[in-house]
């Protein structure tokens, strides 16, 4: 989808933002040569009115997403006109203003709308790489089904485990218990491997818990023990659970990457939206000062 808004119809507002943005320029730059440009000459005031225009616009993105009967364009126009234009807010802003920074409401306000266009920017790019990867990690298969498969191995993995020796019965259960999938948001997002195992090499005392990132520790405990088995019987119960830890750290796999690519999908928004608000607020106060105070 996101692809194709960059696109619409022959990228008409991308030839709009174009327009506008050489526009804005023009008008930059006929500014009187005897005071520097400033966002009080009468191309400033109009370059300002112009931006505070497209700030409320680009605004009501969100609300025209939900007015399923509106007939007011279509979504993916008006979202690839948020794109573009918002992208060219940046310039008319910033020419708006000429250059002049300082420690005041105004400064507050540019900076706010820089946050807001750059949390836009990861926006696009998420929405324009993620879903494909995503698509990629579940192989034709939705989150849910994957889930599924590793209760499955779960519940095979604890049956096979209870005919074992009691150590083994004791690091298997141990690596199913401790398994960390998910979490908090930061935990979400960074997709690190955060899973427990007790220690294998401790066979007696006080038992120690140490990092089993991608079921390696199990893994590597359990394709040590093959070759020590007593018996045949117990040698194929072994390299069962050891084929099935290996299933199991791939599904582990593919659920952690779906779950990190869905969240930084989600993020941002939880940060574009509220900066959004706080955007519009600052721009409140830098217009009623423009008018109470110069």
């Amino acid at each position: 989808m996101f692809r194709n808004l960059l696109q619409y119809r022959n990228r008409r507002y991308f030839k709009v933002a174009s327009l506008v943005l050489v526009a804005s320029i023009a008008l930059y730059l006929t500014q009187d040569g005897d005071l520097p440009p400033n966002g009080g000459s009468w191309q400033g005031y109009t370059l300002g009115t112009a931006g505070a225009a497209l700030i409320v616009w680009l605004s009501l993105l969100g609300i025209r997403k939900r007015s399923y009967r509106s007939t007011l364009g279509t979504v993916e126009g008006w979202t690839s006109a948020h794109v573009y234009l918002g992208t060219v807010l940046l310039v008319i802003a910033t020419l708006h203003c000429a250059f002049q920074f300082g420690l005041n409401v105004h400064t507050l306000f540019y900076a706010l709308m820089v946050a807001v266009i750059l949390s836009g920017f990861f926006g696009l790019f998420a929405y324009m790489s993620y879903p494909r990867r995503l698509a990629r990690t579940r192989s034709g298969r939705r989150r849910k089904d994957w889930l599924t498969e590793f209760n499955e191995l779960d519940e095979k993995i604890q049956g096979l485990a209870r005919r074992c020796d009691g150590h083994t019965f004791a690091v298997v259960e141990s690596a199913l218990d401790r398994t960390r999938l998910g979490g908090g948001v930061l935990a979400q997002l960074d997709g690190r491997d955060r899973s427990l195992v007790l220690d294998p090499g401790r066979t007696g005392g006080e038992s120690k818990l140490v990092a089993n990132r991608d079921q390696e520790v199990v893994i590597d405990y359990l394709s040590a023990s093959v070759p020590r088995a007593g018996k045949r019987e117990e040698a194929l119960v072994l390299q069962e659970l050891l084929a099935l830890f290996g299933r199991r750290r791939s599904v582990l796999r593919r659920l952690r990457h779906d779950i990190r690519l869905q969240g930084w999908l989600r993020i941002w928004l939880y940060v574009h939206v509220p900066l959004t608000v706080a955007m519009l607020a600052a721009l409140v106060v830098h217009v009623l000062s423009v008018f109470l105070y110069w």
